[in-house]
C-alpha cells in the first residue's frame, strides 16, 4: 500500500468508533493492543484491518490489563500506541495507567462509556466514567481527557490526544460514549500534510554521555526528553519513585519533588490544553454546561429556551480534564444559574459547583439512552422562575 493508505482523505460517512480508529491512523498510530468490549469493539475491528495495511501492528491481548501494559511498552520503544475499551476494561487498566504516569509513557486510551457500574448496560450509553478518568488510579497526578460530541470530533480529538500525549509525556483519554461511538455522520479527513503532528522531545546528548539524565526536565514545560529502547542510551525505567537518572529513590524528598513535577507539567500548561465551545453565552443568564452526547441535546434545549425569551447559553466541554474552572468563574459574573445535564447521577456538576456561588442544578439519568432536550429545558425554566 502507498503512504496515502494511512490517511483516507476526503468526506466519509463514519460511525464515531470508526472515526476514532481513522483518527489514530491519521495521527501516526502504529501500534494498537486491545481486548474486544462493547461499545468500543468497532475501533479494534477497524484497526485490525487497517493497521497491517500501513505497516502497523494490531494485537488482541488476553485482557485489558495486558492491553495497557502492551501500549506502554510499545510507547517506550518509540511507537505511537493506543487502546480502546469501555467501563469494566477501563477499571482494569487503572493500575497500569498509573504506571504510564510514573514512567511518563505517552499513549492514548479511548473509553467508549456505557451504562454502569459493573457489566451494566453493555450496548447503551452512559457518562459515568468521567470522574474515574481523573481519580481512577491511586496517587496524585494530572491527566488530560477529551470528550467528543460527534464522529468528526472523535476523529479530530484522537489526533489531538496523540499530540498532547507526546508533548507532555502522559497517557491521554478520549472519553466518548455509546451514542457518539455508534452515531454515523459525515467526517471530513484532511490531506496528510494538513494534519498536525507534535514530535516527542528528544535528548540533546549522545548515547554514552554521562551528563545525560533521562528524567531531568531542563525546560520550563517540565517535560523531560524521551529516549526509546534500543537507541544506545543507558536508561532505567521504574514504577518506583525515581531520581533524575531513573533509579529508585524511595525517600520523602525525591518523591515529593517527582510527584510535584508530574502534576505541575499539566497544571502550569492547563491554559494551553483546556478547550470548550461557547454558544450564545454573551448575554446568557442561564449557562448549560454539557459534554459528549448530552451536549447535543443541550444545544437544542438552549435554542428552545431562546424561543421562549430565556437568555440561555451553552458551555460545551471539549476538555473534561483539566476542567475549565476559570471559564465557569468568568461566566458567574453575568449568569445567575448553571444547569449541568449528565448521563450519570452527578459527576462533573461537582466541578461547576467549585467555581461559582450561584445555583447549580443537575439534570441526571443513570444511563441507557441519550437524554432528550425536554428535561434540560425544564431545568432552565426552573432556575429563572
Amino acid at each position: 500500500m502507498t503512504g496515502n493508505a494511512r490517511v483516507l482523505t476526503g468526506q466519509h460517512f463514519l460511525m464515531g468508533d470508526v472515526a476514532c480508529a481513522e483518527g489514530g491512523l491519521a495521527a501516526g498510530c502504529d501500534f494498537f493492543a486491545g481486548y474486544p468490549i462493547t461499545p468500543s469493539t468497532e475501533i479494534a475491528e477497524r484497526l485490525s484491518r487497517r493497521l497491517p495495511e500501513v505497516g502497523g501492528v494490531f494485537t488482541q491481548m488476553e485482557d485489558e490489563i495486558a492491553s495497557m501494559a502492551a501500549i506502554i511498552g510499545a510507547s517506550m520503544a518509540g511507537a505511537r500506541a493506543m487502546t480502546a475499551t469501555s467501563g469494566p476494561g477501563f477499571s482494569l487498566m487503572m493500575e497500569n495507567i498509573g504506571l504510564a504516569v510514573m514512567m511518563e509513557a505517552p499513549c492514548v486510551v479511548v473509553d467508549v462509556q456505557r451504562g454502569s457500574p459493573s457489566t451494566g448496560l453493555p450496548t447503551l450509553a452512559g457518562q459515568a466514567d468521567v470522574m474515574q478518568a481523573k481519580w481512577g488510579s491511586h496517587g496524585d497526578y494530572e491527566i488530560v481527557a477529551y470528550a467528543p460530541s460527534s464522529p468528526q470530533e472523535s476523529f479530530d480529538l484522537v489526533i489531538k490526544a496523540f499530540n498532547t500525549a507526546d508533548r507532555y509525556r502522559i497517557p491521554v483519554f478520549v472519553m466518548a460514549d455509546e451514542v457518539i461511538g455508534h452515531t454515523a455522520e459525515r467526517v471530513t479527513i484532511p490531506p496528510a500534510d494538513q494534519i498536525p503532528r507534535v514530535q516527542r522531545k528528544r535528548p540533546r546528548y549522545a548515547p554514552g554521555d554521562e551528563s545525560f539524565l533521562p528524567f531531568r526536565a531542563e525546560d520550563e514545560d517540565l517535560v523531560p526528553p524521551m529516549v526509546h529502547a534500543g537507541e544506545g542510551y543507558r536508561v532505567n525505567v521504574d514504577s518506583l519513585t525515581h531520581d533524575e537518572k531513573g533509579y529508585p529513590a524511595t525517600f520523602a524528598e525525591p518523591h515529593d519533588r517527582l510527584v510535584r513535577r508530574l502534576a505541575a507539567k499539566i497544571r502550569q500548561n492547563a491554559h494551553q490544553i483546556i478547550e470548550y465551545e461557547e454558544l450564545l453565552l454573551d448575554d446568557a443568564q442561564v449557562v448549560v454546561v454539557a459534554y459528549g452526547c448530552t451536549a447535543r441535546s443541550a444545544r437544542r434545549a438552549v435554542a428552545l429556551a431562546r424561543q421562549e425569551g430565556i437568555r440561555a447559553g451553552l458551555l460545551r466541554l471539549i476538555t473534561l480534564w483539566p476542567f475549565a474552572g476559570q471559564k465557569v468563574w468568568e461566566l458567574s459574573s453575568q449568569a445567575a444559574a448553571f444547569v449541568v445535564p449528565e448521563l450519570n447521577l452527578g459527576q462533573m456538576i461537582t466541578q461547576v459547583e467549585r467555581f461559582t456561588s450561584h445555583p447549580v442544578v443537575g439534570v441526571n439519568h443513570a444511563g441507557g439512552a441519550i437524554m432528550p432536550p425536554e428535561p434540560i429545558l425544564d431545568a432552565i425554566r426552573e432556575v429563572v422562575m
